[in-house]
C-alpha cells in the first residue's frame, strides 16, 4: 500500500526568517507560522485557538525565504513532516516535528499597486492572441 506524508497551511510568519548554512555548505532557513482558527462555543462565545508550526526550507527555497519573508507576513506553504529527536544539555529527549517545505507561495503583496483594468485586457473576442499582447 503507497504512503503519503504531505502537509498544507496558510498562516502568518511569527518570527523574521533564520538563515544558516548545513556543514555541506547547503543554505537552510527555518522560521514559525501561526495558524489559526475560529469556532463557536457551547455556550455561544467565539473562541480562538493558534497552533504554530517550525518551517524548514534547503537551498533556493531557503535563500528566497530569507530574503523576501519578515514577522507578519502572511505565507502558503507545502511541504512534508518530520520528526527530529536529540538528547538535551540535561540529559532528557526531546523531539520536536516540523514541516520540511517543498513550496512556499509568499501570499501578501504590500507595497504592489493591483495592475490598472486597462492592462489586464489581453485582446478582443475573436481576436488571434499574439505573444506580444500578453500582459506578462
Amino acid at each position: 500500500m503507497a504512503s503519503l506524508n504531505k502537509v498544507m497551511i496558510i498562516g502568518n510568519l511569527g518570527t523574521d526568517p533564520e538563515m544558516r548554512y548545513a556543514p555541506s555548505g547547503n543554505p537552510v532557513t527555518t522560521f514559525r507560522i501561526a495558524t489559526t482558527r475560529s469556532f463557536p462555543t457551547s455556550e455561544g462565545e467565539r473562541k480562538q485557538e493558534t497552533e504554530w508550526f517550525t518551517v524548514v526550507a534547503w537551498n533556493k527555497l531557503a535563500e528566497s525565504c530569507n530574503q523576501f519573508l519578515n514577522k507578519g507576513k502572511k505565507v502558503y506553504v507545502e511541504g512534508r513532516l518530520r520528526t527530529r529527536s536529540w538528547e538535551g544539555q540535561d540529559g532528557q529527549k526531546r523531539s520536536k516535528v516540523e514541516i520540511v517545505a517543498q513550496t512556499v507561495l509568499f501570499l501578501d503583496r504590500a507595497g504592489t499597486p493591483p495592475p490598472p483594468e486597462e492592462d489586464l485586457e489581453v485582446g478582443k473576442p475573436g481576436e488571434d492572441l499574439k505573444v506580444d499582447n500578453l500582459p506578462f
